[in-house]
This record gives structure tokens, sequence and C-alpha cells, in this order.
């Protein structure tokens, strides 16, 4: 019988896998530039044309920006969401692991779009694009509940309230996603829009506001003053 090894004071359950994860996101995000490519000019090559040949692949820079920023913005709230967690188990790593995977995807959707979005198959493109995004926050759903259910991975000083809002907004995610889906075969250019203005709704939501000095120093006094209150 194998013992696992407890964790040393003061180091997260959880290191490896944030670890792991952060180098996931940072592979992705990097792949994501091969979804632009020099144009191929007439000989001989003059600036006019060349202005011209970039100036028709605006897709492919509209494709990774929103990529880009997607991925930003998930490992964001990726970290975000890892700091109020301090343990892990099997089902929590598998779940991890399988976001990572549908990260590792978006470059290729991303391809899909750069190069069809102008094309008469960029419904079924933006259906592609859109459902990845779908699963991906879906996932994210499973990940924040596996962790939150009676808050048996969270840390102690996480509070139902915050549990609570945390929850609502990853579940706002999924209904939105789904809508691009659908309206991807009408107008791909609205399905891009809505998964375009979605990353500035996780912004809005994994903002993290700094307690000011002055908040930040009483909270270290009553803080001290509670330790200094309580037996040796």
């Amino acid at each position: 019988m194998i013992e696992e090894r407890h964790e040393t004071r003061g180091e997260k359950e959880t290191s490896r896998i944030e670890a792991f994860s952060d180098g996931v996101f940072a592979v992705a995000i990097t792949l994501l530039v091969f979804s632009l490519q020099v144009p191929a000019l007439d000989n001989p090559p003059t600036s006019e044309h060349l202005v011209k040949m970039l100036l028709l692949r605006w897709p492919s820079y509209l494709a990774f920006f929103i990529s880009f920023a997607t991925i930003l913005i998930m490992w964001i709230s990726h970290h975000v969401m890892f700091k109020l967690i301090d343990k892990s188990d099997t089902l929590f790593m598998l779940a991890n692991g399988f976001l990572l995977l549908l990260v590792t995807t978006v470059p290729f959707p991303t391809q899909l779009v750069a190069t069809y979005l102008t094309t008469p198959v960029a419904g079924v493109v933006c259906v592609i694009y859109a459902g990845l995004f779908l699963m991906t926050n879906l996932v994210y759903n499973l990940l924040w509940w596996l962790a939150a259910h009676q808050s048996h991975l969270l840390k102690d000083s996480v509070s139902p309230k915050l549990i609570h809002t945390r929850s609502r907004d990853y579940a706002l995610g999924a209904p939105c996603y789904l809508l691009a889906l659908l309206l991807a075969f009408w107008s791909p250019g609205v399905s891009i829009g809505i998964c375009s203005a979605l990353w500035l709704f996780w912004v809005f939501t994994t903002y993290e506001r700094r307690p000011t000095r002055k908040a930040y120093q009483k909270q270290r006094f009553e803080r001290e003053k509670k330790e200094s209150h309580d037996p040796a």
C-alpha cells in the first residue's frame, strides 16, 4: 500500500496542478501565432500588392486577437479560481485535465475562422468555434462544482456568498455560448461578436479589487488583535 506524502506546512496541495496548467496555457496561446501567415506575392513584389494582401487577411488578425484574449482570460479565470482552492482529488484533476485538452485545441478553430470566415462555410466554422467555448465553459462549471460542492476543496476562508456569486457567473456563460452557436448559421459575424463580448464579461467577473491601504491596515490590526487574545 502506497501512502501519500503530506504536503509541507504552507505548501498548497494544488501547486503542481497550477504549474502544469500554466504551462499548457502558455503553449496554447503561443501556438495561435501560426494562424498568421505571410502572404505570397506576385513577382516582382510591390508595396501596393503587399498592403492589399495584408488587408485581405483581416479574418486572421480578428481570429488571432479574439482567441488570444479568450485564452488569456481563461488563464486569469483559472488562476482566480485556484486562489480559492486549497485541496484536490482525482475527479478534480481529471476535470482540470479535460479543461486543458480544450484549451490546447483553441488554435484549430482559430485557424478555421481565419481561413473560412469570408466564405460560404463560415456558419459551420463559427459553430465549431462557439461550440468549443461552450464546452470549455461547461468544464469550468464542472471544475468549480467539484471544488465548491460542500466546500470540500475550498479554503476555509471562502464565504458562501462568494461561492454563490462565482457559481452564478460561471453558469451565465453556457447559454450565451449556446446562443452564439445557434446564431452562427444565420449570421457568423453576430456569433463571433457574442464570443468576443463574453470575454469582456469574464474580465468584469474575475476582476479583484485590492483593499485600500487603510482597509488593509484595519484588517491586519484586527487579525493581530485576535491572535493576541488566542490562548497559547
